[in-house]
């Protein structure tokens, strides 16, 4: 799919919220200014978790919390510089938990991780267009 604005990013987010049953893990991948940050307000207010403006780039927190029924996280590993501070995150507790996870730069998680996840690559195509992909991984 290919977004010609941010207003449309966040709908798709909203549309892809739609049909997320937690636990689920989001890998959202790609680079600076692709649209990860956006894309990520969509999923939490189309879960109900919070308003778009709500949501922010976690990547000086690491990690947001948002919603009171549905829990979703909202990671950013963009700081995460080797394997010995994601221990220092507590992600091992974020998978007993029945929640959606969005991961920004999630690929610095390698491949060790729950199912179901989806793996949504973004490509900054200009200033308004984007390219998005999303692709089921286990069951």
């Amino acid at each position: 799919m290919v977004s010609y604005s941010p207003e449309e990013t966040q709908a798709f987010g909203r549309t892809l919220a739609a049909h997320l049953r937690p636990p689920c893990w989001m890998i959202l991948q790609g680079d600076l200014g692709s649209g990860k940050t956006t894309l990520a307000k969509g999923i939490v207010s189309g879960l109900g978790a919070a308003q778009p403006d709500e949501v922010t780039s976690p990547s000086f927190t690491l990690v947001h919390e948002y919603g009171n029924d549905h829990k979703v996280y909202h990671v950013d590993l963009y700081r995460i510089e080797n394997a010995g501070e994601l221990v220092t995150l507590g992600l091992e507790d974020l998978l007993a938990q029945k929640a959606t996870t969005i991961v920004e730069w999630g690929e610095r998680l390698g491949e060790d991780l729950p199912a179901p996840r989806l793996l949504v690559q973004m490509e900054y195509l200009n200033d308004e267009k984007r390219r998005i992909r999303v692709t089921r991984l286990g069951t």
